[in-house]
């Protein structure tokens, strides 16, 4: 099955998808990727969520990635004697280390991290933002706050600190145990929650090994201030737009956005955006304008995926927000501003001969006008860097490794197929030829353009050009390395 758009489609599996019927058809409405979130989901549970997953790949002969998204720290309020509490604004209320339940004055505060690492001034958010407290003095054991805004809280609310560089990594007890589970599962992708600076990713990276890629979830104002040093030691990132509305101002998500989808595509790595893009669409068959808008928009950046979360896990409309997000992104790709945007954004190649190759196949396909660049790809290295270069021609990603296949399905623009590796160069030749017709991206007489690396089967030895007919396998141009 080919997809019409580049930018793929991540869904979130819930209650409302999670049969492979409904997997199935979550797939055939446009979704590329599915997320497991491990907030509410246990390892059995998991474990079956994957199984059916590979059931409906084998079924629709595409490889599928599966995105494991851990919780991370949740940082949360004690119990209340009367299970809430009215505040005014201007009052005093603390937080502290005795577990007796709250009042109106005072709540427990199960986190000694944050008890020792506020400082005077530094706000503390409620409930997602809807009671703000400010820190007016702390000795390791309370905090005295300032009510700020808001007027109510309750039993076990959330608590975000945007001021505050907490002392402790992204990964929890909880966390670890998730990981080694997911990784036991096969999954593709791990997604890393709160994520502060990149220490954060070394954990997970050790324990991973490389038996899954880590996507490191932006969503602190912390990590915002040390995005390239985070850029750097992840594979992916992720715009998770719920929080980071909630830690720092809502005016300036739009903006960091951006900011953080251009550096991910100037790196060349993945970058998705995630949260409330068709939100009303978890009770309402059709979305507002302005997140039709909204999508639009992170098409536009070159997003390589745009996320669903509550409306395909648990939305009574699942399957319809999956297929208006395909449209959406269908229709923006064919508007005549988007590769004048796309190009416009485009980043000078690292210098590399991979980058290099890359960069001369983009330019060759699109001067003439071929049918599609063909790459060979084992560590999938080949298929990030031609994505990074935005190109006009679909990308068709060969790769031996099913594992290879199935990561970069989040691959802006990349339609990736699993295939024996080539002999030799002219069974590569012909191999990529058969496969581009086959999969629908050229007729006899077209021409598409290999890259691949020589000698064959070397990771990052990415060093040939060569254009071929389809059909024919025949060489009509040069070949470089």
């Amino acid at each position: 099955m080919r997809r019409s758009r580049k930018v793929k489609i991540l869904a979130t599996i819930g209650p409302a998808s999670s049969s492979e019927e409904m997997l199935q058809k979550l797939f055939e409405a446009g979704a590329d990727v599915f997320r497991i979130n491990m907030s509410h989901t246990d390892h059995e549970l998991m474990r079956t969520l994957v199984a059916r997953i590979r059931a409906v790949e084998e079924k629709v002969g595409r490889p599928i990635g599966i995105l494991a998204d851990l919780q991370g720290p949740k940082l949360r309020v004690g119990k209340f004697a009367n299970g809430k509490e009215a505040l005014t604004a201007g009052q005093t209320f603390t937080l502290d280390n005795n577990p007796e339940p709250g009042t109106s004055t005072r709540v427990y505060l199960p986190h000694p991290e944050i008890l020792s690492s506020v400082e005077a001034g530094h706000r503390l958010l409620i409930d997602d933002g809807k009671l703000e407290l400010k820190a007016v003095k702390s000795d390791g054991k309370s905090i005295t706050c300032t009510v700020v805004a808001g007027t109510t809280i309750s039993d076990k609310k959330g608590v975000s600190l945007p001021d505050t560089d907490l002392p402790v990594g992204a990964l929890t007890e909880k966390d670890r145990k998730d990981l080694d589970a997911v990784l036991a599962a096969n999954v593709d992708w791990v997604a890393l929650s709160f994520v502060q600076r990149p220490e954060d990713l070394a954990e997970a990276r050790k324990i991973a090994r490389g038996r899954a890629l880590i996507m490191a979830k932006i969503e602190k104002p912390q990590a915002v201030a040390r995005l390239a040093e985070i850029i750097e030691l992840s594979d992916a990132l992720m715009v998770a737009r719920g929080d980071l509305g909630v830690e720092m101002p809502l005016e300036a998500v739009p903006g960091i956005q951006k900011q953080i989808t251009r550096a991910a595509r100037r790196a060349g790595k993945p970058v998705v955006v995630a949260t409330q893009m068709l939100e009303s669409m978890i009770t309402a068959p059709v979305p507002t304008r302005a997140e039709v808008s909204d999508v639009s928009i992170a098409v536009f950046e070159g997003a390589d995926a745009i996320m669903l979360s509550a409306e395909s896990a648990a939305g009574a409309y699942p399957v319809e927000a999956v297929a208006m997000m395909n449209r959406i992104a269908t229709k923006v790709e064919t508007d005549p501003t988007y590769a004048g945007i796309i190009n416009a954004q485009r980043s000078e190649p690292e210098a590399t001969g991979a980058d290099a190759i890359s960069l001369a196949a983009r330019e060759i396909a699109e001067t003439l006008k071929l049918s599609a660049i063909i790459t060979y790809t084992a560590s999938g290295t080949t298929g990030l860097r031609a994505a990074r270069e935005r190109p006009q021609v679909p990308i068709i990603a060969l790769s031996p490794i099913l594992n290879t296949a199935r990561r970069l399905s989040l691959l802006w623009g990349t339609h990736c197929v699993v295939s024996p590796d080539a002999v030799d160069l002219d069974d590569m030749v012909d191999r990529a030829c058969r496969i581009a017709f086959e999969e629908g991206f050229g007729q006899p007489g077209d021409r598409v353009i290999i890259t691949a690396g020589v000698p064959l089967r070397t990771p990052g030895s990415t060093n040939m050009l060569r254009i071929a007919y389809v059909g024919s396998g025949a060489q009509v141009s040069r070949s470089v390395g």
